[in-house]
């Protein structure tokens, strides 16, 4: 399976990672291993997470993010990365501005 991460989910990763960076050094490069190792997992498990507003969507074990993607054919598509601790409706309006 590849994967492919558009722009917007970069940028989401990119924000995050300055945040922790602000919290404490070295926190934010930890952030973006984390991160990138759990998408890089779903050339094995894309597909299997619950589907959610249209997406599947990963939780991910170290940090309170979720991981919004769709598969087609040989494809993982990763759209956004957004913190699960956000207001719901805010998370439904950044994954309804994709479409």
């Amino acid at each position: 399976m590849r994967i492919r991460i558009l722009r917007s989910a970069l940028e989401d990763l990119a924000t995050a990672r300055e945040f922790y960076d602000s919290q404490s050094y070295g926190i934010g490069d930890y952030f973006f291993d984390s991160l990138f190792s759990e998408i890089d997992s779903l050339t094995l498990y894309a597909g299997i997470h619950p589907m959610r507003l249209g997406y599947h969507r990963m939780v991910v074990q170290r940090f309170p993010y979720c991981i919004y993607y769709r598969v087609s054919d040989e494809e993982a598509t990763v759209f956004r990365v957004l913190d699960a601790r956000r207001n719901p409706s805010w998370i439904r309006r950044s994954l309804s501005e994709q479409r």
